[in-house]
């Protein structure tokens, strides 16, 4: 796309027909017809029609909201009666749209005094937000009918998840007996109750039987793979790619489908009135007339159902605390969901069919459509590399066992081989997408993890052998590569995935010259959401190893490192790198170290693999943090080192004496500087709730940086505009607390504390808008942080 933007030659490739269709559809068609105006008789015929000017993909956009705005309307007018609205009032005067029905998966109990199916539920809270009662739905038991009704409370104590116990009974439900009762197909589910809006916000009411729902007119009847990275549904009863949706969402799928070759013969119609010739050339042949402009509509909305199918599954969660429905894929993974939600396609909230028809208009209407036309071709990327004279190459290889593209893919593909195969034949020639030549560490795959790791290294090696080969010598390679660096074995710290990469990389004789940290992920992901995730990824530019590269020993390798390391770390950090980035943001600055030489010699003349160094550069890593503690005042050292050895906890008063008389401070110090308590023979760090609520570091005589990373935290839950005025008085200790917050967060990443080192990486995430609103006054001056 880029490349696209900047009008240069842009060649492009996959495997795996999902991306090639998208890229085709952001790199290619928009060219095609660039700068047209809409065909639609409502925007063509309009009495502004004549004063427009329409520029790159705008057209084109506005036909895709018009064509799926018809489908919208005669969807409704076939399968509308399944969707009925509510009375939200005794009078039954008014009715308000279910934006969402709350489904909730059932099984038969274990325990034979119960005769009938119980609830699986993880929590039962359907509304979890500050200021606002707490909703929560509850399962009541008949034991005389052997029946369970359900019933939406507000307020009260929520009765918890069932999905470990019979509700009826007590007994204990456990995975082997889930997965057995899927394995017969025994898994049923009863509706637990729905969400409708209200003005801007959501009301909850009780269920209520709904429509008989007819069968679909299609469903993907494909078989999901028998084993697969990140798959856990098939353990449960669900085999084929059909299973992952109810019968509702599959009739809305398969009709809105189903409409597509209507839209196709009104949008050739329409074009063809509007004045595009009738060449019969179809896109994928390169046409730009009235057949192609078809072409490009369909596709376009195909992609809108494929959007509409990611939030239209049995496998989408209800958030409650944005209320709100989480496409399937929060994750790069498919696991087993035992309450879900189901959107309504004809509501204006999330999930909806015209909420996606709107992120996708908006996407194509803001393209920067060129003259230059992509070429994008579904290709191995050996023979793609291979059909482009000296290319400048940019790539983004796979992340080695993390993600089962292909088998994921499928989810989508299924759908759009269904709907596109007469537009993209040779794109959607295969009944699945292509997996035996992906290049990914799957066991399930290979046979073994043995086989699976060589399969991968194999590949990578042969790819950086030919891009070494063929790329156009006068530019740097640029590859992009996001896999968390830290994973902990036997005490060590490795990385597999980067390990294989970037060994593979240097064994094609390539050099890292440069590497840049680049924020790629969107914050507020459900992967990111109360977790420490990865938000951006690694370009690293590469070129070939100068034929006279010197050769070193380990030990000159780590004397370089100690030397250039640091400051590429205070870069880092200068530049607001969240600390759950920093050990793969340190990885490009010290492997750039490392590829420079020829060969780096172990003690024993063996050569050191990337793996050790990878290690090595990890230690220094730790070491330049360690170093910053010095840079803290004496109670806040007290309190880190503390926090390391007890958390919150308390431990004895005399390991805290010595503790605090080797950082130049005392027990009644800390004590006094109001970061801690002494009593019983223990002492405590105060929680960041116990600190005094009215601490200012102006006022406080013994201000800390501890003091000033956890009040920065207290208020940053309240409001961004009050962290930031604490962060205004701080003054020059700012830079302390931010060091304080990196060094937190590898304290709580070390020891597994996932919930408070999501608390820190927030706090750097955040610290540039912080520095943003610290620096402006309320007479709108500038001041310097």
């Amino acid at each position: 796309m880029e490349a696209n933007r900047l009008g240069l030659p842009a060649y492009g490739g996959d495997l795996n027909p999902v991306p090639v269709l998208i890229t085709k559809s952001t790199c290619e068609i928009p060219s095609y017809f660039a700068d047209l105006a809409p065909v639609n008789p409502v925007d063509r015929t309009s009495e502004k029609a004549h004063l427009m000017t329409w520029k790159g993909a705008q057209g084109l956009a506005k036909d895709i909201r018009y064509y799926g705005d018809w489908m919208k309307d005669t969807a409704w007018n076939r399968i509308g009666y399944l969707y009925s609205k509510v009375s939200i009032n005794n009078k039954d005067t008014k009715e308000a749209t279910v934006v969402a029905w709350l489904w909730a998966r059932t099984v038969r109990s274990p325990d034979p005094a119960w005769n009938g199916y119980v609830p699986l539920i993880k929590s039962g809270i359907l509304r979890k937000k500050k200021n606002k009662p707490l909703v929560w739905v509850d399962p009541i038991v008949d034991h005389d009918n052997q029946s369970i009704i359900y019933q939406i409370r507000e307020g009260g104590l929520p009765k918890g998840g069932t999905v470990n116990k019979c509700i009826a009974t007590g007994a204990s439900i456990d995975f082997k007996y889930l997965r057995q009762q899927g394995a017969q197909g025994l898994i049923e589910e009863s509706l637990i109750g729905r969400v409708a809006k209200q003005g801007t916000g959501c009301i909850y009411i009780d269920p209520l039987e709904i429509a008989s729902v007819p069968d679909p007119i299609w469903k993907p009847e494909y078989p999901l793979p028998l084993k697969a990275l990140g798959f856990r549904v098939q353990k449960y009863g669900m085999k084929q790619w059909s299973d992952l949706f109810n019968n509702r969402q599959l009739v809305a799928l398969s009709v809105f489908s189903d409409l597509l070759s209507d839209v196709w013969r009104m949008a050739k119609e329409d074009a063809l009135k509007a004045g595009l010739y009738n060449d019969n050339i179809r896109l994928k042949d390169g046409g730009s007339g009235a057949t192609a402009y078809a072409d490009a509509i369909k596709t376009y909305l195909a992609f809108v159902i494929d959007r509409c199918a990611g939030l239209w599954s049995s496998l989408c969660i209800w958030i409650n605390s944005l209320e709100a429905i989480a496409q399937v894929f929060g994750r790069q993974a498919l696991s087993m969901v035992w309450d879900y939600a189901e959107a309504n396609p004809f509501s204006s909230s999330s999930g909806s069919w015209s909420g996606q028809v709107n992120w996708l208009t908006k996407s194509v209407s803001n393209l920067y459509v060129t003259p230059q036309i992509g070429d994008i071709k579904q290709s191995d990327a050996l023979v793609r590399l291979d059909e482009v004279e000296s290319p400048l190459i940019c790539t983004d290889p796979p992340y080695y066992d993390n993600v089962p593209y292909a088998d994921l893919s499928d989810f989508f593909y299924v759908w759009l081989r269904h709907n596109l195969s007469d537009i993209w034949p040779n794109e959607c020639a295969t009944v699945l997408t292509p997996k035996k030549r992906e290049l990914i560490a799957d066991p399930n795959r290979a046979g073994s993890k043995e086989a699976a790791q060589q399969h991968f290294e194999q590949g990578m090696a042969q790819f950086m052998n030919k891009l070494s080969t063929v790329h156009n010598s006068n530019y740097p390679a640029t590859i992009f590569y996001a896999f968390k660096a830290n994973e902990i074995k036997d005490g060590n710290t490795i990385s597999t995935g980067w390990a294989t990469f970037l060994q593979g990389l240097i064994n094609a004789n390539l050099q890292i010259t440069a590497t840049w940290p680049l924020r790629t992920e969107r914050p507020g992901r459900l992967r990111a959401y109360k977790s420490a995730a990865l938000a951006s990824s690694i370009v690293i530019a590469c070129r070939p190893r100068h034929d006279k590269a010197s050769t070193e020993t380990r030990g000159g390798f780590i004397s370089i490192l100690r030397t250039e390391l640091p400051e590429a770390i205070h870069i880092l950090q200068n530049q607001n790198i969240a600390p759950a980035d920093m050990a793969q943001s340190a990885i490009g600055p010290g492997m750039k170290v490392f590829s420079k030489f020829k060969r780096v010699v172990e003690a024993d003349g063996s050569t050191m693999q990337v793996r050790t160094a990878l290690a090595l550069i990890n230690e220094v890593l730790g070491e330049v943090l360690s170093e910053e503690e010095a840079e803290l005042d004496a109670d806040s050292q007290f309190a880190l080192t503390w926090f390391e050895q007890y958390g919150y906890k308390p431990g004895p008063y005399g390991t805290a004496d010595v503790l605090a008389r080797a950082k130049l401070t005392a027990v009644n110090g800390v004590v006094e500087a109001g970061i801690a308590v002494s009593r019983d023979g223990n002492v405590r760090l105060l929680r960041r709730e116990e600190l005094n609520p009215n601490w200012s570091p102006m006022e406080d005589k013994r201000s800390t940086d501890w003091e000033a990373v956890q009040h920065l935290i207290r208020l940053l839950h309240r409001s961004e505009n009050e962290a930031a005025s604490l962060l205004k008085q701080l003054g020059g200790e700012v830079s302390h607390a931010r060091q304080l917050a990196y060094l937190l967060y590898s304290v709580c990443e070390k020891k597994k504390w996932s919930k408070e080192a999501v608390t820190y990486n927030s706090l750097i995430n955040v610290w540039p808008e912080l520095v943003r609103l610290s620096s402006t006054t309320r007479a709108g001056q500038q001041t310097i942080v």
